[in-house]
């Protein structure tokens, strides 16, 4: 289990990893025009279940087209976070839990459709850019898994932590102390 995670979403590890993808787009007749190598539904299911297992939790960050290839993915959950072209409430019938926007996950982590701009205290993680060339303002980290942009491969989200990524972000709390610190320091009024 990720401890790290509010508890709301400590049980997405329970049992299993926690693998997130972006971007399915599912039979979606534009992927060609976003990436010419775009690859079949089928081909899409292999990779993902290549890493999620039947006790494992998958995590969509929008946009999936269509729905029938949703049961071929073996994970225990399926979550969603709707993107831009998913239909309000259509894929209900296929997800453990689905949310509309933007959700922290835990006091450092964010997941989001689209990036998020201008939070230096956590890591973003999206999807929605395929061409994977926005520029991010400094001290903001991001993650774009857009199934084009990563390989059609799903991150693991313990891993991922594990591997030290959010080591150097400080937190919103330590963010504001540090501020306090450095006005009361300049002696400059309080914002």
């Amino acid at each position: 289990m990720i401890t790290t995670l509010y508890k709301p979403f400590q049980g997405w590890s329970d049992g299993g990893g926690i693998y997130i993808l972006s971007d399915l787009h599912f039979e979606d007749a534009d992927c060609k025009l976003m990436d010419s190598n775009w690859i079949t539904p089928e081909v899409q299911i292999d990779i993902i279940n290549k890493k999620v297992k039947k006790n494992d939790t998958f995590v969509c960050l929008g946009d999936v087209g269509n729905p029938k290839y949703l049961p071929l993915i073996k994970a225990k959950k399926k979550i969603l976070l709707l993107g831009n072209h998913d239909p309000k409430g259509a894929y209900k019938e296929y997800f453990s839990e689905v949310y509309k926007g933007p959700l922290f996950i835990s006091d450092k982590i964010l997941l989001s459709h689209e990036p998020v701009h201008g939070l230096s205290w956590c890591l973003n993680i999206h999807g929605h850019d395929h061409n994977n060339r926005e520029e991010y303002k400094e001290g903001c980290k991001h993650i774009n898994v857009a199934a084009n942009v990563c390989g059609y491969t799903p991150i693991n989200l313990g891993q991922l932590i594990k591997s030290g990524i959010l080591s150097d972000i400080d937190s919103i709390h330590r963010q504001t102390i540090n501020g306090a610190i450095e006005r009361k320091r300049l002696n400059l009024p309080r914002i």
